[in-house]
């Protein structure tokens, strides 16, 4: 009850790591179930590590093996790869810097190494864990409201506004990078379908769905704009300029630029963010990873996981900004 007692704004205590156990009959649980004191000794007997490295080491593996266990987990063998990631953001959480990081996986992967090699465990599910230094960062991504926003700055009364209002649409709503925006051909837009085909990095082919939106902005711009614009240059593209011709990368980014503008948005905002917004926005809604990896046509679904990360850094910081107690 103490706990309601706390006024609103004061910061609850930071993140901590389980208690170790004392020396007793948790201890030996512990020792038997993640195969500790082997390891230790086959460090320092045959690998003939130093006092101190052991010592670091034995530290490590050790914290892994308590949070593991408030995690349910009570042997070594019964430890995922997706166990280890949480293992590893809640080092993040405490405040470690990444140099601490790096060696606690370090020593992550030697007790694993020692494992398989003493039969203990049969697979490395180290194998795949990102170090510090290997975590990227994305430009800022915008929110729902933001491109709300965004979406309805095209005002009728300009020329080309159908030509924006479906060019915006589309960007964001089937995650283009910019020169897949330019690059789609009329043709590439299965409306009745509901489907814009895309053709990627390497002439990679994709279909991305579209909603309802885009759908209807791009349908007004065929119909009303662009055979007005279109003066025998268009070469079959969807998006002209006003001169006719194919619209430019360059000509795309200024037609954003502008209406970032015209809707106050104070992020930098360039065509990518569009795209980075579309996955992140997807996710947040709960989209399956691999869904969200077909639409943006990445090859390896380990660049689409970076949203994962982004996803979780920005319900952190939405977290900390508006909850009383963080």
């Amino acid at each position: 009850m103490a706990d309601a007692l706390v006024p609103y704004g004061r910061r609850a205590p930071p993140v901590t790591s389980p208690a170790l156990p004392d020396r007793g009959d948790d201890w030996r649980r512990l020792q038997q179930g993640f195969a500790l004191q082997l390891f230790e000794d086959v460090l320092a007997l045959e690998a003939g590590a130093s006092p101190r490295t052991i010592d670091a080491y034995r530290r490590d593996v050790l914290r892994c093996a308590v949070f593991m266990r408030t995690q349910g987990i009570t042997t070594v063998g019964a430890i995922t790869a997706a166990a280890l990631r949480e293992f590893i953001y809640h080092l993040k959480d405490l405040g470690l810097a990444g140099s601490s990081i790096r060696r606690n996986i370090s020593a992550l992967r030697t007790w694993y190494r020692i494992l398989l090699a003493e039969g203990v465990v049969t697979t490395d599910p180290t194998e795949r864990l990102d170090s510090p230094q290997r975590w990227r960062t994305l430009p800022e991504v915008l929110s729902v409201d933001e491109v709300t926003r965004l979406l309805a700055a095209p005002q009728l009364d300009e020329r080309l506004a159908f030509r924006d209002r479906a060019m915006l649409e589309l960007a964001y709503g089937a995650g283009l990078r910019v020169s897949e925006w330019i690059g789609l051909a009329v043709k590439d837009v299965l409306l009745e379908e509901g489907l814009v085909r895309v053709f990627g990095k390497g002439s990679k082919e994709r279909l991305v769905p579209i909603g309802r939106s885009a759908i209807g902005a791009v349908a007004v711009y065929v119909r009303e704009l662009r055979p007005v614009l279109e003066r025998g240059q268009g070469k079959g593209l969807l998006f002209l300029n006003g001169r006719g011709a194919p619209l430019t990368r360059m000509g795309a980014w200024k037609i954003l630029r502008k209406y970032v503008e015209q809707a106050g948005l104070e992020k930098a905002v360039s065509p990518h963010t569009l795209r980075h917004s579309f996955a992140t926005h997807l996710l947040e809604g709960g989209a399956d990873l691999r869904a969200v990896q077909e639409m943006l046509g990445h090859a390896d679904i380990a660049t689409t996981q970076i949203y994962t990360h982004v996803d979780r850094e920005y319900l952190r910081s939405v977290h900390k900004q508006f909850h009383p107690r963080s």
